[in-house]
């Protein structure tokens, strides 16, 4: 098949399914696997340029519905009876879910189940192990900082959280984005404060920004070094790479709680930039 990717969870699912091979474009911000890099760019997710997705003659176009914003290019599609279909995973097991229903579309529904079950019981051993502990930490995930963003409870970041011993600041929220403010995070006290900004890459993020809020110098986490910033490739796509983000996470936060817990080979390749 020629498929042609237009969100980076896809491309990233695609290198799951063992197609990277078959991709013959992607999305200006797809980044992983590094075989990607020689493929044409088809323009930001959000401003695909469908004059090229149209003259690459795709058999089949992955888009996502995961970034606010993309249905505009699924219309685009439609208008010009581009083949595709649209994946809008918000929690893990969907994420499981959809792989398999890419495998089979793609025509390699046996890769799909694999790639699931192994994904499964990957997250299981660490669902095991999160299971005894204790004293569960709070975390302010922040994927914007102004106006402020933060995933809420129909989110795969609480329950990334809740894997890792821990639990996300805004899981009371029932939707998947929280629009808050600087002042609310700071009242929430948050035990860590963990910067990933959707689209931004990690060394243009500096955990000293936040000394500049209001008051946020005196927090706790602030004052004990418990801020980090967290590679948005890990934690901000719906693709099975989360475990890795989850494996860093959950050894961050309880290492001795985690340690047993060795990476899948299937997932340790993720690790790489």
């Amino acid at each position: 098949m020629r498929i042609i990717s237009i969100c980076p969870s896809n491309t990233e699912m695609v290198e799951f399914l063992g197609l990277t091979e078959h991709l013959i474009g992607v999305d200006d911000y797809s980044d992983w696997p590094p075989e990607v890099d020689h493929l044409p760019n088809l323009g930001p997710d959000l401003s695909i340029d469908m004059d090229k997705v149209e003259a690459l003659k795709p058999d089949l176009v992955l888009a996502s519905l995961s970034v606010p914003g993309m249905e505009k290019n699924v219309e685009k599609l439609k208008e010009r009876n581009i083949p595709y279909i649209v994946t809008n995973p918000q929690s893990l097991s969907e994420i499981g879910e959809s792989v398999k229903e890419m495998g089979r579309i793609c025509g390699v529904p046996e890769r799909g189940v694999q790639a699931a079950e192994v994904y499964k019981e990957q997250l299981e051993q660490f669902r095991s192990a999160a299971s005894r502990i204790e004293e569960r930490p709070s975390l302010y995930w922040e994927w914007w900082p102004k106006p402020v963003f933060a995933p809420g409870q129909v989110n795969w970041l609480t329950e990334i959280s809740e894997l890792a011993g821990a639990y996300n600041l805004f899981a009371d929220r029932k939707t998947a984005n929280v629009q808050s403010d600087w002042e609310e995070v700071k009242g929430k006290n948050p035990d860590y404060i963990l910067l990933s900004w959707v689209g931004v890459p990690i060394e243009k993020i500096q955990p000293s920004s936040v000394l500049k809020r209001p008051g946020w110098s005196e927090l706790p986490a602030v004052k004990e070094g418990r801020v980090h910033v967290m590679e948005e490739h890990f934690f901000c796509r719906p693709s099975l790479r989360l475990v890795a983000g989850l494996h860093k996470l959950a050894n961050l936060i309880h290492p001795h709680a985690f340690q047993s817990i060795q990476l899948d080979p299937f997932f340790e390749k993720s690790r790489s930039s």
